[in-house]
């Protein structure tokens, strides 16, 4: 999901946003109350924002649990699936560059530490039929923070990528140091990781135990026995709401999101790496796709946030009028791939906050307790450098942005139109 800008942001940066680093990150080097203490935390879900957090924590001198329900990257999380985008255009949000520039160096320090290939450089291909401030705010960002991009002609971009019809389109952007993730891989890899440096992870449905005196006292576990912590930390993804229905429901919705792969030609790699990047459409839907990754098809997917879904029990088979919807860009953007075959699909989800943004926040009535949530779709990129941040903030060496804060959403405001791309 892309965040379209109203206006400049008015933030510069999240103070100690990029301080730190994996390797830097040992318990002498702690600041804030609970630095020598070795506080006991649980982590609740083990994808992107959970796993990462729990690591960080963990390299930071916490004695971290990390619980999952079905185990990280599961086909039911949001963090499943077996690529994400990474991208620095965010349009005027300055801190979401800063946090992708940040994981841009964690994820690369991750491959070599943990001897997985994880981040795979493609580029990414910006096409605009519409108005592209998106873009076009974001160009003096990613030059101070060192990330490259451009603008291309639409000519040129033509002569570059023949692959595609440039029917319609008004201007164009190249990011260069844009890829994708290895997204189900690397939740896993990262879990094993965790539990290889000495955290301990555990299997089990967890629920909030009871709160009294703003303090929460222990989880719930689906085995009958509980978990006590000193803190809490859940980043359960589109279960959030659900397990804390009167704080955080309705703020963080499930859509159902599709994502199709078709067939190419015997022997055409003009849709592979490195013949064609990643490249993220913009017209009246916005759809995005990511070239032919380990074989298994030309990835297509439409941004638009899709209906509301259950990510426990929704049904998971693509529908035909989606599919449809799907071949009739392939027609006007991929003429080529007008009759190409549906190799596979899958049907994941968005955790939708309300404006885009995340959560990012303590419980209101539980000074131990974190909520983390609101991924709404773009969220895995960044989330080396949101798990250190949580991290941070946990051992309070940290202070919470209010512009993450649950308060945001009790404030007068009009309809927001973070999610109608048309506009």
């Amino acid at each position: 999901m892309f965040i379209m800008p109203n206006k400049p942001s008015r933030r510069a940066a999240l103070k100690g946003l990029i301080a730190g680093s994996i390797a830097g990150s040992l318990p002498e080097q702690l600041v804030g109350k609970h630095a020598f203490e070795h506080p006991q935390i649980a982590v609740i879900g083990a994808g992107a924002f959970g796993g990462w957090t729990a690591y960080h924590l963990m390299r930071k001198g916490a004695k971290v649990t990390l619980v999952d329900s079905w185990g990280a990257g599961n086909s039911r999380a949001s963090s499943g699936g077996e690529t994400r985008v990474i991208r620095g255009i965010y349009g005027a949000d300055r801190v979401y560059t800063q946090w992708v520039k940040r994981s841009f160096d964690l994820w690369k320090e991750a491959e070599v530490r943990w001897k997985a290939k994880l981040y795979h450089r493609t580029g990414l291909l910006w096409m605009f039929s519409t108005d592209d401030a998106y873009a076009r705010l974001s160009l003096p960002i990613l030059r101070d923070l060192g990330l490259s991009a451009h603008v291309l002609t639409v000519a040129e971009a033509g002569r570059r990528y023949p692959q595609i019809n440039f029917t319609g389109v008004r201007t164009c952007y190249y990011e260069d140091e844009a890829g994708h993730l290895a997204a189900r891989r690397a939740c896993q890899v990262l879990c094993e990781q965790f539990q290889n440096e000495g955290g301990q992870y555990r299997q089990t449905e967890a629920r909030p135990g009871e709160i009294r005196g703003q303090v929460m006292s222990n989880l719930l576990l689906s085995d009958r026995t509980r978990l006590n912590a000193d803190q809490y930390v859940f980043a359960c993804g589109p279960w959030l709401g659900k397990v804390f229905p009167d704080v955080v429901g309705g703020k963080v919705q499930p859509s159902r999101q599709e994502v199709y792969f078709f067939g190419t030609s015997a022997g055409d790699t003009s849709f592979q790496e490195p013949n064609l990047p990643i490249w993220i459409d913009f017209d009246e839907r916005v759809f995005y796709g990511i070239p032919s990754a380990e074989n298994r098809g030309f990835k297509v997917a439409d941004d638009t946030r899709g209906e509301p879904f259950d990510p426990t029990d929704g049904n998971r088979t693509p529908s035909n009028e989606c599919i449809e919807r799907a071949r009739t860009f392939l027609r006007r953007r991929f003429p080529r791939l007008s009759t190409s075959p549906l190799l596979e699909a899958r049907v994941c989800q968005y955790e939708n906050s309300p404006d885009g943004h995340f959560i990012i926040d303590r419980h209101p009535e539980a000074k131990n307790v974190w909520l983390i949530g609101g991924g709404s779709g773009h969220g895995f990129k960044l989330s080396p450098a949101l798990g250190e941040h949580i991290a941070e903030l946990v051992l309070d060496a940290a202070t919470p942005d209010p512009f993450f804060g649950l308060k945001r959403f009790s404030q007068k405001q009009g309809k927001t139109t973070q999610f109608d791309l048309k506009k």
